[in-house]
């Protein structure tokens, strides 16, 4: 194939591949068909797609249809660990209210950007906060 188009065909490729993912039409994305890492690159760079180097295969080839997979199970996890930190942050509230009374709006604040691993920490210690302080210090 002349250089021509070989670029014909990527930059084709580039433009179907971003089309299906501004579109959301994954089905068109999981087609198990192979397309180069640099061009599943490209399209995740002009569609604003968080692609990580571990959902690229080694190589220089990828299937769509397992890149989708993979990306779509990443995409999961993660909104799993996020609905887990919004129920953790949430008893978290009501309990420091029971606790406490009420609290304030910037600890209200600070627990909803507070990480997962502090959260839990946070509900280990439920029974020993007795103050704002103290939940600051736990969560620091």
């Amino acid at each position: 194939m002349d250089p021509q188009n070989l670029k014909s065909k990527r930059l084709k490729e580039v433009v179907e591949i971003s089309q299906s993912m501004l579109e959301g039409d994954y089905e068109k994305l999981r087609t198990n068909r192979m397309i180069s890492v640099e061009n599943y690159k490209m399209a995740s760079i002009l569609t604003h797609t968080d692609i990580k180097e571990e959902d690229l295969p080694e190589g220089d080839e990828i299937n769509m249809c397992k890149a989708m997979d993979q990306l779509f199970q990443r995409f999961e996890n993660q909104g799993i660990e996020k609905g887990e930190a919004i129920g953790i942050e949430k008893t978290l509230k009501e309990q420091l209210k029971v606790k406490r009374g009420t609290i304030s709006s910037p600890l209200e604040e600070k627990l909803t950007t507070t990480s997962l691993e502090k959260l839990n920490e946070l509900t280990l210690n439920i029974f020993n906060i007795n103050s704002e302080e103290d939940v600051l210090k736990i969560i620091h």
